[in-house]
């Protein structure tokens, strides 16, 4: 579980100045931060709308909702916080009855709180439960998935979601230990039989510049959360809630958000429904990365609406 420590601070969030100057918020705009994480990006939008702007924060994760409210409270008290997928956000704004709003923010980023939470599941470095669900009151564990996937399966995942080139030989050893009898419930148990598949011998080994599991993880986080299908779906409808000359600016840190991305802004400009802000996407600069090694793979791409 989340620590809701009275000392915890903020975490400084990936690419915030980038992601503020390109948001542009101001006193009394609507910004809605639909992956609002455990605040880092809320708390310094909130400080540029207030006091008569709103803030909508949205997060499947009802543990670190309660982290974001805490900081935002201090703060501001024109915000809310709406427990929901953000592909669910027309529902929330209506809801609120706001059909209208200036900026939206997707960080698409598992944030630092839940990947140092080892009963999360989501990290392979230290032991814990194979859960990977963003809401804990629905839907399958990681566990779940691997005890219902035969081998072709699980390659197909890890090469389609993760991709990972080894697939099929991780999915192999996954099978012979399931075969054994042996169950796989935690994630050092689970990364070990990654590591042992996918041994790379004397210095070969050290060139590794992630962790062999890392691939393997991701896809199965992708899967557990329906990730892609979310932010496919999210894409499609969202530009009906922006306002003339309101932003949406998307965080991703893998290939495959970032694809879904670039093609749907691409597909909006060539439609004069959006106006892309970012020819490239922007990536973190040198000293970001070095003061936080897990920003290295963001890309951020920002577009206003026409």
């Amino acid at each position: 579980m989340i620590s809701l420590d009275a000392d915890l601070s903020p975490h400084r969030p990936v690419m915030l100045d980038e992601a503020i100057s390109f948001i542009k918020p101001g006193n009394g705009d609507i910004i809605v931060d639909a992956t609002i994480g455990a605040g880092g990006h809320s708390c310094e939008i909130l400080k540029k709308i207030k006091p008569d702007g709103r803030l909508i924060g949205i997060d499947k994760d009802a543990e670190i909702l309660k982290i974001s409210g805490k900081f935002l409270s201090k703060i501001s008290d024109c915000y809310e916080l709406y427990q929901a997928d953000f592909d669910d956000l027309g529902c929330v704004l209506e809801k609120l009855r706001i059909s209208k709003v200036n900026g939206i923010l997707l960080d698409l980023g598992v944030s630092s709180l839940q990947l140092d939470s080892p009963d999360r599941g989501f990290s392979f470095s230290k032991e814990g439960p194979l859960d990977m669900r963003m809401d804990r009151t629905q839907g399958i564990t990681a566990e779940d998935l691997l005890k219902r996937l035969s081998e072709r399966e699980m390659a197909d995942i890890f090469w389609r979601y993760g991709e990972e080139r080894r697939s099929r030989r991780i999915a192999r050893a996954i099978m012979q230990e399931k075969k054994r009898g042996v169950g796989i419930k935690t994630t050092t148990q689970l990364a070990k039989i990654v590591e042992k598949a996918l041994y790379i011998p004397g210095k070969y080994q050290k060139q590794r510049r992630i962790h062999p599991a890392t691939r393997v993880f991701q896809a199965l986080r992708i899967v557990v959360n329906e990730e892609l299908k979310s932010l496919e779906h999210f894409l499609n409808n969202i530009y009906e809630f922006l306002t003339s000359g309101s932003r949406i600016v998307v965080i991703s840190f893998h290939s495959l958000e970032d694809r879904l991305v670039k093609m749907a802004f691409r597909k909006e400009q060539n439609i004069s429904r959006l106006e892309i802000l970012t020819k490239k996407p922007l990536v973190p600069l040198d000293s970001e990365i070095r003061e936080n090694p897990r920003s290295r793979s963001a890309k951020l791409r920002a577009a206003e609406r026409t």
